[in-house]
């Protein structure tokens, strides 16, 4: 596959680095910040590889201007991060803090001055805890306290951001947290899951008008964690199972943001555990958005399997040997094809990119130096993944790598590295990797 230029690409496409609040900035009981889930999460033996928490993670409250060079070194013109809601609403809703909003001033300010664009996500799986002891997501509220939210952190920066993300990969925060218990508030009910969806998803539809009203000029979106899924094998059996599991991995969001309401194949499947769905909900859901978010790591085969819940489908292996650190599979055709399938079945307008990344062992050598070139060619044969499409035809606007930091990877702890930035999480000196030298140079060119 030949090496990608970025001549390729137009002159105004967004060449970013994201993060997220709860992986990177530390300083987890200052400035009047409150706890999230994820810090009750981690107080809890046995949730976290090696009992790490975030506390700490990579100090970037208090490193953020040196973080904001790194941007500028590497050449990227855009920084996504989320804010942490905790940090501006303690108790969820009502009395804002100041003293975190001002962070986020200090932090914008600095992008802008460095000529890079900032791009903000607004939920990143931190629910404050205080609304957790209130039911959480599928506590109906939650959703409310969520356009709360929109409204305090817009008022105060929207003079300077017009890039709005509601959620992040809704999939998480939802099913991951409240049905299969790997990532807070860890619990195993898979009706409170599907309601935790449809709230999400309200809350999404609720904050766009608030955004809007908040910055004439806004840009909003949702990011969403999209899987090109496979049958594991070629029976009719599987081939149902594939589409099932497309209904819950991908359609259950997809449908409803783009006005068909949630799919009815799997609301049959779901029976009892299907959501409350109030009137008016649907329309509010599909608030038209000005671009769609798309996370890309690997695709999924599912065989079918009657005993799995939510829709009888089981994830299997593949033979590939091509792996990231997570042992998923580095299949950059499933970009082109996510992205050819989103044009053609949704019509979505404009794309972005906002997370695509790889986890590998990344050790220093006697120099000092990290040789990451299995990330290197991940990226590079991403970025052409992503040109192939636009060939297509597809509206793509932009490419985030995830991420500029090794960070806090949630239930793995510091185990896994996903940065192009290197952090010793005892010093916590950043090292470039080739990874980012790679980058820089592919965008500088």
């Amino acid at each position: 596959m030949p090496n990608p230029r970025r001549s390729q690409f137009p002159a105004d496409f967004r060449w970013g680095l994201s993060t997220s609040a709860f992986q990177v900035e530390g300083a987890a009981n200052v400035d009047g910040r409150a706890a999230s889930i994820w810090d009750t999460f981690c107080a809890e033996p046995g949730r976290i590889r090696g009992g790490a928490t975030a506390t700490q993670a990579c100090e970037h409250y208090d490193r953020s201007d040196e973080d904001l060079s790194l941007i500028k070194t590497i050449g990227a013109n855009a920084y996504r991060f989320s804010v942490s809601w905790p940090r501006i609403l303690p108790n969820g809703r009502g009395t804002v803090n100041v003293a975190g909003l001002d962070f986020y001033d200090r932090l914008i300010d600095g992008l802008i001055e460095r000529g890079i664009d900032p791009w903000l996500t607004l939920y990143h799986w931190d629910l404050p805890q205080a609304l957790q002891d209130k039911g959480g997501w599928p506590n109906r509220d939650t959703a409310f306290a969520f356009e709360e939210f929109a409204d305090a952190v817009s008022r105060r920066v929207g003079d300077r951001v017009r890039n709005w993300i509601t959620h992040n990969e809704p999939w998480c925060s939802t099913i991951k947290g409240y049905f299969e218990g790997e990532f807070a508030p860890g619990l195993k009910d898979l009706g409170a899951a599907i309601q935790s969806t449809h709230h999400v998803l309200l809350s999404h539809g609720l904050a766009i008008p608030v955004l809007r009203q908040n910055v004439p000029q806004a840009l909003c979106g949702i990011a969403l964690s999209l899987h090109p899924i496979f049958a594991a094998s070629e029976s009719e059996a599987d081939h149902a199972a594939m589409v099932r599991h497309d209904g819950i991995r991908n359609r259950w969001f997809l449908d409803p943001l783009y006005g068909s309401g949630y799919p009815e194949d799997i609301l049959a499947e779901l029976g009892a555990s299907a959501p409350t769905i109030q009137s008016g909900d649907i329309d509010i859901i599909s608030t038209p958005t000005d671009f769609l978010g798309v996370n890309y790591y690997f695709r999924e085969f599912v065989a079918d399997d009657a005993k799995e819940l939510p829709v009888r489908t089981r994830v299997t292996e593949t033979a590939a040997a091509d792996r990231t650190g997570f042992n998923w599979e580095v299949y950059p055709e499933g970009l082109t094809d996510l992205l050819q399938r989103l044009e053609r079945d949704y019509r979505p307008g404009p794309i972005v990119v906002t997370e695509n990344g790889a986890t590998y062992p990344d050790e220093l050598d006697p120099e000092g130096a990290i040789k990451d070139s299995d990330r290197v060619s991940f990226i590079r044969r991403h970025i052409d993944a992503l040109h192939l499409a636009m060939k297509g035809g597809v509206d793509v606007k932009g490419y985030f790598v995830w991420s500029l930091l090794d960070n806090f990877e949630w239930a793995e702890g510091y185990s896994k590295r996903f940065g192009l930035v290197h952090v010793d999480f005892q010093t916590q000196k950043r090292t470039m990797k080739d990874s980012a030298k790679w980058y820089s140079e592919f965008l500088r060119n």
